[in-house]
This record gives structure tokens, C-alpha cells and sequence, in this order.
């Protein structure tokens, strides 16, 4: 990836920070509307003053009754708006019900916002409320935080007739079929314009809480000119060039009367949350309050240990969901009940199946007063779970769960890849019904403790001993991560001689999650504010110094902490599982002909595809000892917790992580180079896939954010830690280890990794200084910094492997590598003297956000991301 790429990236990444919402949720639209593209139509407001009612809702108009009565006189809507509905909150959110093939899909959440309906003399003003600044109103403050926070205005509506007891009549055709900014689909289908011409609303149903509204908006796009590039990175489901007529639901639910007591955020247990700064406390600046996002669930019998919700939270399964998996899609939901009961409630949570149309006409998907998990017609090989909740105190309201139907596809192979020795069900493909439908429910449940309110915990997997992932009874009863929401994805440590039950390979609800569930949902007696509980939850929080496996964090070490890496299995001892972890892809890559070729008359697509995957898997996992190199052991504390946060790895264990590398990744894998593959599935290709694996593995273990780590240690720590001039001995000797023996070979596999490391000496040495990327703030400086013992360092290395190039040229006399040695000697040089310096067609190397690498920053993007973001 060009450092111009990263760039696009990373504003990308800021513009989606500025948009807010809850992490690992679908990316919101973009805040800013292209320039001078789709500005919303200058509408005057009629000036005529309200008309006699009977002249406005004729005898022609179909009225239903609801929150709002709803009116349609010929192609007009009306709202009536009763006069105890003015100056409510209700909460807007704008989904995508159908759409054109390739635009987008349905079910794809747009936004959501707080509004209130005002009223002023005879017009009505919709306004957007923002809860993110806030202040007791009984206090002086108050005002100075009302003026600073002034509601915006979405839309005026002029008053057409009043109606019964002063309710208000307005017509509200322009709100729904016109480009309003705040509810549009236009920025996340990257779309030029609306067509108001080929928009109209297609119905308006109100219910007592809620009123559901469809309309469909016409799109068109045109080709940006050369140049000017095209939609952001991060766009889903973006539109080409040309009109795409999609399906917009809107839901207006009204926001509980009685908000929630809303729970205080903590650190040490992974719930999303919201933020408030709150100027009304008594403290010497304005602190951020933060609330987990939760279910409300209220116990039937408040005296009982354990007592069923006066309101149990319903996952309804799509009506369009292949009936054969439908079973496992409700297990995958109801999974999460045994973690309720830690709670203090029974049947806390339950699925059922969505009727179809024709059962229920009024049952929509797009309701906000059902949450529903959706069968999305796409290859993507993705499921999501975002949620919408209250501002104000973080109560889930409802959440839609989006699941594409080609995870099928990436579970079935992960599984192979990464447990297929361990389980005869997946010797041959495709897998059996009863296993793809056991790891769809893994992926649901997984899915649903999002909308629990949970975030990935991606620590969890390094908290067990190393020894038990591999112990049958333990994992049996404790999985091989304590957790459904790490990505630990199946047991790929154990191995065929522990005998492991194969329905243990798949991670389950863990006892993290009872733990959490615990800590977030069990109410506390006697609690009657936010701060009433905290001594409890704290003390609740404090369980984790004797109990590891209850800790929680998410790269909250900046990318320093080895425990916190995704796609890791028993990561507590990452040169273990790793060894461990290569032992099964070594008889993964035996079973790859046989598994994939049962089907005569079919193309070798599975097998290319799956020896890609396995080279991937391959690579992940030697990132993984990779990332103990001037890493942290870390735990989240509070004040009061003995012991501190950040403990460098021991100067020992980062030595055996790179002399594991120099013997491991470093080394040619002949026993992925099978010919009988190879020549199956491409006529040249094996050099390059080797080069990008190894590739990958080196600009990781000599990121700059690593080697800064390293320097910082030496400078702390001294002599105990591991000395940065050593560290790039180290691997150099690794990568050269032939310039040592008695006759000098290297093959091509060698070379291509030998000049793969020059390619990174140069661009250390001759590529451009880091600095912040544009788009991004000057605070953000720290994060590129680089150390300044980094240049010279590397000056020395190649000077050393220059005398050892020119020393080794005399025990070689194969012409091959001779040749080699020889240009290698001319490249350095070029490198050294920067009249020669060549960086043309090389990668650069750098750091994002702390992270050591492109591959490290996308992982990370797993933590605060849909999950399909996979490495191939």
C-alpha cells in the first residue's frame, strides 16, 4: 500500500470519528456533502395562514390512527399531531429497504438522531436534538450550555389547519421525498444527486409508539472528473455512475417518558458507550460522562435471586432466511441466556421467526420496534451487529443484525484451515449441514453480543494458562478463549493426539461473558443514581486481579500489547501456539487436494483459493510472535489497584520470538511448495506468494513503531531490556544466516527475502520523513513519531552485511548466488550514498495510529469494525 493510499485511509477513518456512533457498527454516512453536489432544494414555505380542518382532510382522506394520526388525501400525507406530543424526544432512524442490485442493501442502517416537533405560532419546527453536552437544568450553567448547544432546524412546516384540542395538521410530502441532508442515503451510495421527480413517499403507517414511513428516492451519479479520485476507502455498497432507485424506511419511535438509569462506563469491561461532558458537576473542569449501552430489563419478581424480565428482549429471524439454518440461528441468539442468568434473569432473551408478508402484512423488517437479524443476499463474507439506543442514558431501543450470505463461505474455510485435522467432519468439502449450521450460530451469537451492548475483548485469548488450551476437560468446560467476543476463532493449538470433542473447537459463551453479563445488567439494591453504583462496580471490577480471565482490552495499549492481537489462539505464549498452530497447517496442506477435488467436472477454484488462505493463515500466526518484540503485558487499572499498567516483555522472551522468526518465517516453507498444487493452480505465482508472506512478517518485526519501543525500553529499563543495536544483529544474521556457512548457497526463495530486506533498509534510509497525514490533527504527531537512533542504526547494519557479503563471495561457486551477492554489494552501496539512492517501486514502511503495519492496522480495524475485515 503507497503512504498516498494510507493517507485516503486515514481521513477516511477521521471523518468516520467525527460522524460518532457506537463502535464495530457499520461505518455512518460521511458528514459533508460533496462540494456543489445535491444541496437540498431551496423550498419556500407557502404563506397562506391554516385552513378550516374539514377543507384540508377531506371527506377523500384515508386516516389511521397511531402516535400521530396519519392522513392520505389523494397523493398528499398529512401528520396530526396531538398537542401532548409537542416538545417529546423521539428518536429518527433512517434504514435501507430495498435496493438496486449493486446499491447498497437492504436492511443497511443510514443514521439515527434525536428529534422534537415544536411548535411556533403556525408553523412547526423539527429539530435535531444533541445530548453530547449536557447540564443539571437547575443549575446556572444550564444556560450557558443551552446557548452553546442550540438544536438545529431539519425542517419548517407551515400549519394547514388545526385540528381537534390544538392538534396540528402539516403536510409533510417535502420530508420524505425531498434530499433532507440528515436523513439521506445520498452520502453513504456515494451519489451525486436525488431526483425528486422519480422520489415519492410509498406509505406512512403510524402504531402507538412509533410511526414507520417508506419512500423511494431516485439516485443518480455522475463519473468524477480525471483526477479528482474516487469515494472514500471505507464506502459500502457505493453507486457507479448513472440512477439507482432504493427503498428508504424511516422509524420515529418515541423515546421512553422514563429514561433508563443509565449505568457508569468502566474501563476494565468491554461495553460500548456514550459520552456526555457534563458542565453541571461540581468538579474544577467539565468531566465526560460515559454510560454502557444496555438493554433495560426489569425483573418481575425484584425480591428473587433469579426472575424472568418484565420485558424479554426478541431477536425476530428474517422471514427470508434459508429454513435450514433458521434452528441454528435461534440457538446462536438464545446462547446468551445462561449469561442473563448470572444477571439474576431467566429467559432474558429469546428468537423467533419474522412471519412472512403474507402472515403478518404490517410486520416490517425495517420497524424500529423489532430487532432483526437479516439474511443479506451478497458475497461479502461479513456479519454485523450494530445497535440504536437512547442518548441520554444508553438503552438499547433495537438493533438489526446484517448477515451476508457468503460468511459461509469464510467460516467453512477458517474452520479448514484452522481445525480440519482436528475434526473427520471437515476432511472433505463442502462441510455437512450439521457443522456450517454449528458455525453460523457461532457467528450469530457472536453478532448478538454486540447488540448486547459488548465489544470485541481481544485480550481474552492470551489469559489462559498456555497448557489448557490444549487440555480436553478445561476446554470442555472453559473454551479455548474466555470469551465469544474475542476473535479466537477455533482451536487451531490443539492438537490430533488431545483428542479434543470437535464441538469444543468453536468457541461459546465463555466466562468472561458471564462476567460482564453480570457486571453490566445485575441490578444493584438500593442504587438510585449512577453514582450509587459505582463503589459496586468497582469492587465487581477488582474481581479480575485474582481472576485473569475476566480482564478485558482492545488494542488499549496502542498496538504494543501481544495479547490484544486478533485471529489469536493461547497468544500467552505466542512462539508456542504458533509452533503449534504450523504442526496443523503442515497436515492441512496434505489434505488440500483430496478435500477439494471430490467433485469431478469442477474448476480448481477451492484449491487456489483455500492454498492462498492457508499461506494467510501461515503469515497471521508468525505475525503473532512477531508482535512480543518491544511489546507490553498489560492490564487496565483504576486508582487503588496495586501493580502498574504497562510491564515490558522480558528482554528473554523477545530473543526466542526472533529466533523463532529467523527459523520459522525466515526459512523457505518447502512444505507448502507442493507441485502437485502448485501446478494445478497457476503456471508461476509460488515465489511471489512466499516473498509477500515473508514480506509481511519482516515489515512487522522492523516496524518503526517498533524499534521506537525498543529504544524507549533500553532508555527505562537498561540492560534489561532487549537492546535495539541487538535486535537488528539479530534478524540480519537471520535473513544472511548463509553469508556464515563453509559453502555460500541461496536459492530463489532466499533472494527474494533478501532483497525484500533491502527494499526496508532503503526506505528507512532514503524514504520520506513521517509525518502526520493530511486530514488529521497536529495531535495526532506523537503517533508517526519515529526514533532517531532508526537511520543510523540501520547505516551500521548495512555496513556490516557489506563486509559480510564481500567476505562470503569467496566460498561461493554457484553462479546464482554469486550474481546475487554481487548486486546486493551494488545496492548497498546505492543506499548508503544518497546520490544513488533508489526508492522507486519499493513499499514504503510506517506507522498508523502506533501500529507497526498495514497488516496491523486493518486487524486492528476488527475491534471497532464489521467483522469481515480479514487478512487473505
Amino acid at each position: 500500500m503507497k503512504l498516498t493510499t494510507t493517507r485516503l485511509l486515514l481521513m477516511s477513518l477521521t471523518m468516520l470519528i467525527a460522524a460518532g456512533g457506537a463502535l464495530a457498527q457499520d461505518p455512518p454516512p460521511q458528514t459533508e456533502a460533496p462540494a456543489g453536489a445535491g444541496q437540498r432544494p431551496p423550498f419556500a414555505l407557502p404563506t397562506q395562514e391554516p385552513q378550516p380542518y374539514d377543507r384540508v382532510i377531506t371527506k377523500e382522506a384515508k386516516s389511521k390512527k397511531g402516535l400521530f394520526t396519519v392522513h392520505q388525501v389523494k397523493d398528499k400525507y398529512y401528520y396530526e399531531i396531538p398537542k401532548r406530543e409537542f416538545n417529546k424526544e423521539f428518536l429518527w432512524v433512517t434504514q435501507i429497504a430495498r435496493t438496486t442490485l449493486g446499491v447498497g442493501y437492504g436492511g443497511q442502517q443510514i443514521g439515527n438522531r434525536v428529534v422534537r416537533w415544536e411548535r411556533n405560532g403556525n408553523k412547526i419546527h423539527l429539530r435535531n436534538i444533541n445530548y453530547s453536552v449536557v447540564a443539571d437544568p437547575k443549575k446556572p450553567i444550564a444556560q450557558a450550555v443551552q446557548a452553546a448547544n442550540n438544536d438545529s432546524i431539519l425542517m419548517a412546516f407551515p400549519v394547514a389547519a388545526w385540528g381537534p384540542e390544538e392538534s396540528a395538521v402539516i403536510d409533510v410530502g417535502r420530508l420524505f421525498s425531498t434530499d433532507v441532508f440528515e436523513f439521506s442515503a445520498r452520502q453513504r451510495l456515494s451519489a451525486t444527486t436525488l431526483d425528486p421527480s422519480r422520489s415519492y413517499i410509498e406509505r406512512i403507517s403510524p402504531y402507538p409508539e412509533n410511526i414507520e414511513a417508506e419512500a423511494s428516492h431516485t439516485y443518480t451519479r455522475i463519473t468524477p472528473p480525471a483526477g479528482l479520485g474516487a469515494a472514500s476507502p471505507f464506502a459500502s455498497g457505493g453507486m457507479g455512475p448513472g440512477s439507482a432507485t432504493v427503498v428508504l424506511h424511516y422509524s420515529m419511535v418515541k423515546l421512553p417518558e422514563k429514561p433508563m438509569m443509565p449505568r457508569l462506563f468502566d474501563e476494565r469491561v468491554g461495553y460500548f458507550s456514550v459520552s456526555q461532558m457534563d458542565y453541571g458537576r461540581d468538579e474544577h473542569k467539565a468531566p465526560e460522562r460515559r454510560y454502557v449501552t444496555r438493554w433495560r430489563l426489569e425483573k418481575k419478581d425484584p425480591n428473587a435471586e433469579i426472575s424472568e424480565p418484565v420485558k424479554p428482549i426478541v431477536y425476530w429471524i428474517d422471514s427470508a432466511t434459508p429454513t435450514k439454518w433458521v434452528p441454528y440461528m435461534k440457538r446462536g441468539v438464545e446462547k446468551w441466556q445462561k449469561a442473563f442468568e448470572a444477571a439474576g434473569f431467566k429467559n432474558a432473551i429469546v428468537a423467533k421467526l419474522a412471519p412472512t408478508p403474507q402472515q403478518d402484512p404490517d410486520f416490517s423488517p425495517e420497524d424500529a420496534r423489532y430487532s432483526v437479524i437479516r439474511w443479506l443476499p451478497s458475497t461479502i463474507e461479513n456479519a454485523s451487529g450494530p445497535h440504536v439506543h437512547d442518548p441520554r442514558t444508553g438503552e438499547i431501543l433495537e438493533s438489526d443484525i446484517q448477515y451476508y450470505h457468503n460468511i459461509m463461505n469464510l467460516q467453512r474455510s477458517w474452520y479448514f484451515l484452522q481445525a480440519g485435522p482436528l475434526d473427520p467432519r471437515a476432511h472433505k468439502l463442502p462441510l455437512p449441514d450439521d457443522l456450517m449450521g454449528t458455525l453460523l450460530e457461532y457467528v450469530v451469537a457472536h453478532e448478538v453480543g454486540h447488540t448486547l451492548g459488548f465489544q470485541h475483548n481481544m485480550k481474552a485469548s492470551s489469559l489462559y494458562p498456555q497448557d489448557k488450551v490444549r487440555d480436553r476437560e478445561w476446554v470442555h468446560k472453559m473454551g479455548h478463549t474466555p470469551t465469544l467476543m474475542d476473535y479466537s476463532r477455533f482451536n487451531y493449538v490443539a492438537q490430533p493426539e488431545d483428542k479434543i470433542d470437535p464441538a469444543d473447537l468453536i468457541p461459546g459463551i465463555g466466562p468472561y461473558d458471564l462476567w460482564a453479563t453480570m457486571w453490566g445488567y445485575k441490578p444493584i439494591s438500593g442504587a438510585q443514581t449512577p453514582d450509587d453504583e459505582k463503589a459496586t462496580l468497582d469492587q465487581w471490577a477488582r474481581e479480575q486481579d485474582k481472576t485473569p480471565w475476566y480482564r478485558f482490552s482492545t488494542d488499549g495499549a496502542a498496538g504494543s500489547d501481544p495479547g490484544e492481537l486478533t485471529e489469536a489462539v493461547g497468544d500467552a505464549d505466542a512462539v508456542r501456539s504458533t509452533t503449534l498452530g504450523i504442526k496443523n497447517l503442515q497436515r492441512v496442506s496434505k489434505m488440500l487436494l483430496s478435500a477439494t477435488t471430490s467433485e469431478k467436472g469442477d474448476p480448481y477454484d477451492d484449491l487456489s483459493e483455500l492454498y492462498g488462505r492457508m499461506l494467510g493463515q501461515w503469515t497471521l500466526e508468525l505475525n503473532h510472535v512477531a508482535a512480543i518484540v518491544g511489546g507490553f503485558n498489560t492490564q487496565q487499572k483504576h486508582i487503588g489497584q496495586d501493580g502498574v499498567r504497562f510491564t515490558a516483555i522480558p528482554r528473554t522472551r523477545q530473543m526466542e520470538a526472533v529466533r523463532f522468526l529467523n527459523d520459522n518465517a525466515f526459512v523457505t516453507p518447502t512444505w507448502a511448495l507442493d507441485k502437485d498444487v502448485l501446478r494445478r493452480i497457476e503456471p508461476m505465482g509460488a515465489l511471489n506468494r512466499v516473498r509477500n508472506a515473508q514480506n509481511s512478517v519482516l515489515n512487522s518485526l522492523l516496524s518503526s513503531a517498533r524499534f521506537a519501543r525498543l529504544v524507549e525500553q533500553q532508555a527505562i529499563d537498561g540492560d534489561e531490556a532487549y537492546q535495539p543495536a541487538d535486535f537488528l544483529a539479530d534478524v540480519r544474521k537471520g535473513v544472511w544466516k548463509e553469508l556464515d556457512a563453509p559453502q555460500v548457497k541461496t536459492d530463489a526463495y532466499r533472494r527474494n527475502l533478501q532483497r525484500a530486506y533491502l527494499d526496508l533498509a532503503n526506505n528507512k534510509l532514503n524514504g520520506a520523513q513521517q509525518s502526520v497525514p493530511a486530514g488529521l490533527p497536529s495531535s495526532f504527531a506523537g503517533l508517526f513519531a519515529t526514533s532517531g537512533d532508526e537511520r543510523p542504526f540501520y547505516r551500521a547494519e548495512l555496513r556490516a552485511l557489506n563486509t559480510a557479503v564481500g567476505a562470503s563471495l569467496a566460498r561461493t561457486t554457484d553462479r546464482a548466488t554469486r550474481v546475487h551477492l554481487e548486486g546486493v554489494r551494488d545496492r548497498i552501496a546505492k543506499i548508503l550514498d544518497p546520490k544513488f539512492a533508489v526508492t522507486g517501486g519499493s513499499t514504503p514502511t510506517f506507522t498508523i495510529f502506533g501500529f507497526d503495519d498495514v497488516e496491523s492496522f486493518l486487524r486492528s480495524l476488527d475491534s471497532c469494525w464489521p467483522d469481515y475485515i480479514v487478512r487473505p
